[in-house]
C-alpha cells in the first residue's frame, strides 16, 4: 500500500481548483443571463407604456 508521491498532490490540486473553461463559461453563462433579463426587463417597460 505504497502511493505514488507525485501523483497524489496533482490529483488534489485539481479537487481544489475548477478548470479554467469552467471559469470562462460561468462568466460567459452569467453575462449571457444578464442581458437576457435585461432584455426582457425592456419589453415589459416598453409594453407598460
Amino acid at each position: 500500500m505504497t502511493e505514488q508521491p507525485e501523483t497524489r498532490p496533482q490529483r488534489r490540486d485539481m479537487e481544489e481548483k475548477f478548470p479554467r473553461a469552467l471559469w470562462v463559461r460561468l462568466i460567459v453563462y452569467i453575462a449571457v443571463g444578464h442581458l437576457f433579463a435585461g432584455f426582457i426587463y425592456l419589453l415589459f417597460e416598453v409594453g407598460a407604456k
